[in-house]
C-alpha cells in the first residue's frame, strides 16, 4: 500500500511540475524573479502533498542562512534539494549538466542561475565551475554544492570532494554545512517513500580563511555527525511507534 501511495505521490507532483512550468513560463522568460516563484509553489505543493497522500512532514532546523553564502550540503533524495530551495531567499545549485536537459528543470534551473558540471571530467570540470561561478556572482544569493557529488544512502560512506574547497577557497564567504535524514523517507530510487518527520538541519557556519585540510575535515565532521544525529533520531521515533 505505501509503495502504492508514494507511485501516486510522484505522479501528481511531477504533474503538477509540469502545469507550473506552463503557466509561469512567460514570467520566467521576462525574469529570473518568475522562475524562482514558480519553483517555489511547486516546493510549496510538494510539502503539502508528501503529508497527506505519504505521511512525510517537512522541518528545517537551524538559523537560515541569507545573503552570499555557499552551503555545503548532505545530498540524500531529491526531496533535501526541495526543502533547501523553498527555505532560502535566493539559491542556486552546483548541478549536473544533464539536468540541464531535462523537461521543466532543466529550463527553470537555468533561468535561476544553476551551475552546471561534467562530474567526470575532475580537473577541468573544477575549472570550469569556479569561471561560471565567478561569472555568476552578480546576482547574488546561497550556493549549494553537495559535498559528496552525489545522493548518498543513510549509512553509507563516501569521500568529500575537494571541489567544495576550491569554491570556499576562491569565494572567500562563510561555508554553512547542512546535515539531512531525508533518505530514511524518500530513498533514491523505488516508489516506496515512507511517513515521518523529514530535517534539514543548517549548522553554523565555517569562516573563510581555513587552509584545505582543517576546512575538509571540519566539513565532514560536522556534517557526518549531525547527520548521524539525525538518523538516531529517526531511528528512536520509529521504534517508540513500534
Amino acid at each position: 500500500m505505501q509503495s502504492l501511495r508514494g507511485l501516486i505521490f510522484l505522479a501528481v507532483i511531477y504533474g503538477m511540475m509540469a502545469i507550473l512550468g506552463v503557466l509561469f513560463l512567460p514570467w520566467a522568460l521576462l525574469s529570473p524573479q518568475g522562475a524562482r516563484a514558480a519553483c517555489k509553489t511547486w516546493c510549496r505543493f510538494v510539502f503539502w502533498t508528501a503529508r497527506w497522500i505519504v505521511g512525510i512532514r517537512c522541518e528545517i532546523r537551524g538559523e537560515i542562512p541569507r545573503g552570499e553564502v555557499m552551503i555545503a550540503a548532505k545530498h540524500q533524495s531529491f526531496l533535501d534539494i526541495i526543502m533547501i530551495f523553498e527555505a532560502l531567499p535566493a539559491a542556486r545549485f552546483i548541478m549536473k549538466r544533464e539536468l540541464l536537459f531535462a523537461p521543466v528543470i532543466g529550463q527553470y534551473a537555468r533561468r535561476i542561475g544553476c551551475i552546471p558540471v561534467d562530474r567526470g571530467k575532475r580537473g577541468a570540470a573544477i575549472e570550469r565551475m569556479v569561471r561560471d561561478v565567478e561569472a555568476g556572482r552578480s546576482a547574488p544569493g546561497q550556493l549549494i554544492i553537495y559535498s559528496q557529488g552525489t545522493r548518498v544512502p543513510p549509512g553509507v560512506k563516501m569521500p568529500y570532494k575537494v571541489g567544495t574547497y576550491v569554491l570556499y577557497d576562491q569565494l572567500s564567504q562563510p561555508c554553512v554545512p547542512a546535515a539531512t535524514n531525508v533518505g530514511l523517507l524518500w530513498p533514491r530510487k523505488g516508489f516506496r517513500l515512507k511517513p515521518g518527520l523529514a530535517v534539514v538541519r543548517f549548522l553554523p557556519p565555517i569562516p573563510p580563511g581555513l587552509d584545505r585540510q582543517a576546512f575538509m575535515e571540519r566539513l565532514e565532521q560536522e556534517v557526518e555527525s549531525s547527520t548521524d544525529a539525525l538518523l538516531n533520531e529517526r531511528g528512536n521515533e520509529h521504534d517508540a511507534a513500534d
